[in-house]
């Protein structure tokens, strides 16, 4: 059963400490098979991809090829009806226009000591987005990252999809079509990652690596990381909704299960002032949870990981959510915009009763690709510059250099760092400090 929790009860930190401490990654540790798998596609390139295809997929990619043809994915997205054709096209827009305003300026000046001084962005050179084949497919994560990829001005956008069977999905290829992703490779797990990575006879390498997967991903991800650069490793989907008593409850019961049916080790929890409303809310997720499509991944999150909290008043629900620091916070309350203003920690808040969380998902524009598992603590969601880089610019003249040269010296010679204090003092007038 879900955690039913009240903050007037004596033993409430206890129980809430240990809500927010268990631990949800049920997968086993996968490293040091993953880790062979990486060292065999670096050995071996495409030959290993080939033999691991027909093995975890039944792809023969070497007679097929690894290469995803434009009029592969042209046929497949065709396949796809109008109407939901269109709805992706609409989430692929607003997405772009959203990630649009998200390009930062460059910046140089000169500052009181003459010094000019600045900064400029630039697009990654190459990245690949891994898309997952799993329970489900997921077009929506593929506009989610390959789209913020191509606004930043990235030059080389490479996507990796699993193909089980040798099928291509035809929402992934419309979504690959409607993103304007024209580099894909039939190939997935951890040798995607590795493919990607280090590069086979057939892939050229990248330069960053984004996108979400299995345990085998996710280690591939770490165990390549600093070859390559990766996003935040997510975890599994968590919703948090902050519900007052004027709501349906069946409203606030789907939206819960929006997240639970996701995964087994999903998890969703209610924060609201009214016990009696918390435990309407409850009845209605045992009713949802008896129709829907996906009802025993739902019930087993629910059941395991689901969280029903009450507390005096709705402002006290601020440092409960910031203890949580969850993936989605939905604020399904009257005034939703004070207490989003005391949250500190939360990947993406949505505001007042008619913004469920799913419309994030697919059509709001924000990115959906959140940090997960209490990371929205130090992290962010997958944005436009997580796929460029900065780099600062420094200008000294004779004049500058003799105002904040003289600094530098005493400083490096405090270091012991006399070759350093020697490169600056050599050009000062006086020659040293």
């Amino acid at each position: 059963m879900p955690v039913e929790l009240n903050a007037a009860d004596q033993d409430f930190a206890a129980r809430f400490e240990a809500l927010i401490r268990a631990k949800r990654d049920a997968e086993a540790d996968v490293t040091a098979t993953v880790a062979a798998i990486v060292a065999d596609v670096r050995k071996r390139g495409d030959a290993a991809l080939h033999e691991l295809n027909l093995k975890f997929d039944k792809v023969d990619s070497a007679r097929l090829g690894l290469r995803i043809g434009q009029a592969e994915i042209d046929a497949a997205a065709a396949q796809v009806d109008r109407a939901t054709f269109g709805a992706l096209d609409v989430a692929a827009e607003r997405i772009r226009a959203f990630h649009a305003r998200q390009k930062p300026a460059d910046d140089f000046y000169t500052d009181a000591q003459g010094v000019k001084l600045g900064h400029r962005w630039t697009p990654l050179d190459a990245v690949g987005l891994y898309v997952p084949g799993g329970k489900a497919a997921y077009p929506s994560s593929v506009l989610m990252n390959a789209i913020p990829a191509i606004v930043a001005g990235v030059r080389r956008v490479v996507v990796a999809v699993p193909t089980p069977g040798g099928e291509l999905n035809p929402l992934v290829m419309a979504a690959l079509k409607l993103a304007g992703v024209h580099e894909a490779y039939r190939v997935g797990g951890a040798q995607a990652v590795a493919a990607l990575a280090y590069g086979t006879q057939s892939i050229a390498p990248v330069d960053k690596i984004t996108g979400p997967g299995n345990s085998f991903v996710v280690t591939a991800k770490r165990l390549v990381f600093g070859q390559v650069g990766i996003d935040n490793p997510a975890g599994p989907s968590e919703i948090l909704v902050v519900a007052d008593n004027r709501n349906d409850p069946a409203w606030i019961a789907a939206d819960l299960l929006s997240q639970a049916e996701h995964d087994e080790v999903a998890q969703s929890v209610l924060i609201t002032d009214d016990a009696a409303f918390a435990g309407r809310v409850g009845a209605a997720v045992r009713q949802q949870l008896s129709t829907m499509p996906r009802s025993a991944i739902a019930t087993a999150s629910w059941e395991k990981f689901g969280a029903l909290i009450t507390v005096k008043t709705l402002r006290d629900a601020a440092p409960l959510i910031d203890a949580i620091a969850p993936e989605h916070l939905e604020l399904a309350i009257a005034e939703p915009q004070a207490l989003a203003a005391s949250v500190r920690h939360a990947g993406a808040i949505f505001l007042g009763r008619h913004t469920p969380e799913a419309v994030g998902d697919y059509v709001a524009g924000p990115n959906h690709v959140l940090p997960t598992a209490g990371a929205a603590r130090f992290a962010s969601g997958l944005n436009l510059l997580d796929f460029m880089k900065r780099t600062t610019l420094v200008q000294c003249d004779q004049a500058s250099l003799e105002k904040i040269g003289p600094a530098a010296v005493a400083l490096a010679e405090a270091e012991g760092l006399h070759g350093h204090a020697l490169s600056v003092a050599i050009r000062l007038k006086s020659g040293a400090a």
